[in-house]
């Protein structure tokens, strides 16, 4: 008895007797076997965490390579991964040229840092693809043939870049090619499609052999290669995936490299079977092997990715019902899709703003004129363009707070690059592309927009000379996998390293659910409104600090999330008001008036910025007051979490962590910074106010388990207010920022190993204190 799968759903046992006879048959027919290891490390990851991935995953495989020279395999590299090999590991790289020149891999192309090549405009697409190829040239000495798209995500025009870019072939994901009606049975081999008259070569990657490869049995995936070959020798079957699930994935070294040794025997039955089963790149297929047909592949990416881009609740219900559709073996399930991948810009008001923000700058930049300053600022773009920050799925994205700094902080030192002192303040202008102007304020040291709706509060400020988005804040939202969680934690914790599949090996990736930390059951709280800095709160009087950092306390009044309408704006000051109200202890309701003025100062290395508020009974002579707690929170980002000690919050004289808890009562002064960033926080109020301080953080999922992650910290400088009719409330809150050391503006080179990402354009260098990491391995 050999242990198969049904093709419909892998992961589906099927058995089946194979008779000697059917076993001579087989042997007098042939196949090819395409493998293609997409190896990636963002920017902004840890350099410790790289040179750990490298000894699990990269590492052994070449190793394995080496030691059998029949087997022929693609292999690809993202730039910040090859960055940090130029500089960690040198003799990796001359042992990958050594192995692409007897032919035996074949080095594999795409965007240089790794972008969504669907989310650029077509000049950057075609520069990023141009770069890696220069790239890669210069180090291998020949240009590649094929593109990775990173996270497969394919639009129809993306021939045009790729084609003019230089690039001949690209693979793609099963799932493109079920939704554009092409049988399984159709997938073993090459298609090709256009776009403008541009002809591209694309490979799917066969789901079968993607979720074998390497989880079931070796006697299983050679069984499986040699059902789908003919006595002509005319298919090809492609397995295209992450080089990172070949020991750095959970649980997989022991599978892949240690006792159970399955790359080892898988290559030594590839060896054993050489003469009917031969590898070979992509590349080698297109020369003499015609293509199954022409096709035209619809939006999407693999079956996971649409999942995750639907909308919390329609990504449950989505899940279950593909998952149930293909345990019933229903043909309907290759017809399932979820979301486009685009849909992360409205499912997160965060990724858009990063990716608005990322247009804008390559607008600037593109008008600079050659030269030095052009090419940095090219560069620090192209590395804000990395495809980590942009979507979230298992693999983090969004939430993962050094890769969301170090994208903002190459898009902030492009941009500061691109304008210089002619930075453009006092304007309106649609930043965030919603067909709404938004009010910029640009001054030397500072960049500030703010967003008249949903509150008025600032979705971006940044600091120039230190390149740090400081409102890089990330708000708490309900995720398909907190279910997982919850029912998870009900049923009792197991232990993820004994999820196995029936046959021993590790259990994929996308259904082991581990825990890193306890107690998250407790942090399952969600806000009702964008984390924006400068919102005005009304809570009731018993609402205590702890529900209010919860984000369980009730708001009175409309001022937080009601539109702002501008009263007045100059070069550095935007005044804005709006008509409110705010319901009584009585039940009722009355109206407000409300102005906010928001103003910039300093300079290059001491940026200021400061809030006025003032709130008015404007209700009758005899309506009832308000009486309520009345406040402006203040979130902010600095990389504090996980307790780092370069970061330091302090309140009376006191220096605690980022990610504490702080209450006080009638201050008019407290500081915060990160000593390793060279960034002060230094703020007042023009009266004692209390002050309630604690940290937003969500319950994030990724390759290493389920696990709290600081987002930021929020500052509501409130008190309890009774207001009669014709009676006021202000607040004047002033930030005074100080910057120790000019930092962006400067393109860097490969930081080493003690750095985030080694070539990233100038990402963030790892602090060596910091706790926050993750394996970063998408």
């Amino acid at each position: 008895m050999v242990r198969r799968h049904n093709d419909l759903d892998p992961f589906i046992p099927v058995a089946r007797t194979v008779s000697a006879a059917h076993e001579e048959i087989a042997l007098t027919r042939r196949i090819a076997l395409a493998l293609t290891l997409h190896n990636h490390q963002p920017v902004g990851n840890f350099g410790w965490v790289i040179a750990e991935t490298f000894e699990r995953a990269y590492l052994p495989m070449v190793d394995a390579l080496e030691r059998h020279p029949g087997v022929r395999v693609a292999l690809h590299y993202t730039g910040p991964l090859l960055a940090w090999l130029r500089a960690e590991r040198p003799e990796f790289i001359a042992r990958l040229a050594m192995l692409a020149e007897r032919d035996q891999i074949e080095i594999v192309g795409g965007g240089w840092y790794e972008p969504v090549l669907a989310a650029l405009p077509e000049r950057d697409r075609v520069g990023q693809l141009v770069r890696m190829a220069d790239e890669l040239e210069a180090t291998f000495g020949r240009r590649p043939r094929g593109a990775w798209l990173a996270e497969r995500v394919w639009e129809p025009d993306l021939p045009t870049a790729l084609v003019s870019a230089g690039y001949d072939w690209t693979v793609l994901d099963d799932a493109h090619f079920r939704a554009a009606a092409i049988p399984e049975d159709d997938l073993w081999g090459s298609y090709t499609t256009d776009d403008q008259g541009k002809v591209l070569t694309v490979f799917g990657t066969e789901q079968g052999l993607r979720y074998r490869i390497p989880f079931a049995e070796v006697d299983d995936v050679i069984g499986y290669l040699r059902d789908h070959a003919t006595e002509a020798g005319d298919r090809l079957g492609t397995m295209g995936d992450d080089g990172e699930k070949f020991g750095a994935w959970p649980t997989t070294w022991d599978h892949c490299w240690g006792p159970g040794r399955w790359v080892e025997r898988f290559f030594e039955a590839l060896d054993a079977n050489a003469d009917w089963l031969t590898t070979m790149p992509p590349s080698d297929w297109t020369v003499g092997n015609r293509p199954v047909g022409r096709v035209y592949l619809p939006t999407g990416s693999y079956a996971e990715m649409g999942e995750w881009a639907l909308p919390a609740d329609e990504g449950l219900a989505f899940g279950t019902a593909l998952r149930r559709a293909r345990a019933e073996h229903r043909p309907e399930a290759r017809w399932l899709r979820g979301a486009i991948w685009r849909n992360f810009q409205v499912r997160y008001r965060e990724i858009n703003d990063i990716h608005k923000q990322m247009l804008a700058t390559s607008a600037l930049v593109e008008t600079m004129p050659p030269g030095p300053g052009h090419d940095a600022a090219v560069d620090h773009l192209y590395a804000g363009q990395s495809n980590d920050p942009y979507w979230h799925g298992l693999f983090g994205g969004i939430y993962l707070p050094d890769l969301r700094v170090a994208n903002l902080r190459n898009l902030i030192s492009a941009e500061d690059l691109a304008v210089g002192d002619a930075a453009v303040s006092g304007v309106l202008r649609d930043t965030d592309l919603d067909g709404r102007d938004e009010v910029v304020l640009a001054g030397p040291g500072q960049f500030v927009t703010v967003k008249l709706e949903e509150g008025g509060g600032i979705p971006r400020w940044d600091v120039r000379a230190a390149g740090h988005p400081l409102a890089a804040v990330v708000r708490r939202r309900p995720e398909a996998y907190h279910e997982t969680l919850r029912a998870h934690e009900t049923a009792g914790h197991h232990d993820a390293e004994g999820e196995r599949t029936e046959g021993g090996a590790p259990a994929s990736i996308h259904d082991i659910v581990m825990v890193k930390q306890e107690g998250l059951l407790d942090h399952l709280t969600y806000d009702a409104y964008e984390r924006r800095s400068g919102l005005i709160r009304i809570l009731p009087l018993d609402t205590t600090p702890e529900e209010a950092a919860a984000g369980l306390a009730e708001e009175l009044g409309d001022l937080r999330d009601g539109a702002w309408t501008i009263d007045a704006v100059d070069d550095s000051r935007v005044r804005a008001v709006r008509a409110g109200s705010v319901r009584t202890t009585d039940g009722g309701s009355v109206p407000v008036r409300s102005s906010r003025t928001w103003e910039i100062g300093g300079g290059r290395l001491d940026p200021r910025l400061e809030l006025r508020v003032e709130i008015v009974h404007d209700g009758p002579p005899d309506s009832s007051p308000i009486e309520a707690i009345v406040g402006v929170e203040w979130s902010t980002m600095l990389l504090g979490g996980g307790g780092n000690p370069s970061a330091w919050l302090e309140l009376d004289g006191e220096r605690t962590a980022h990610d504490a808890i702080r209450r006080a009562t009638g201050i008019t002064r407290l500081a915060a910074g990160n000593d390793f960033l060279g960034i002060a926080i230094d703020t007042t109020t023009d009266h004692p106010i209390d002050a309630w301080i604690g940290p937003i953080e969500t319950v994030s999922n990724s390759e290493a388990g389920f696990e709290l992650v600081y987002q930021g910290s929020a500052t509501l400088f409130a008190g309890p207010v009774r207001l009669r009719p014709g009676e006021r409330w202000t607040l004047g809150i002033t930030q005074q920022v100080s910057v120790a050391a000019e930092r962006s503006g400067v393109r860097a080179e490969p930081a080493g190993a003690g750095a985030a990402a080694a070539g990233a354009g100038g990402a963030i260098e790892a602090d060596p204190e910091a706790s926050e990491v993750h394996a970063g391995l998408r």
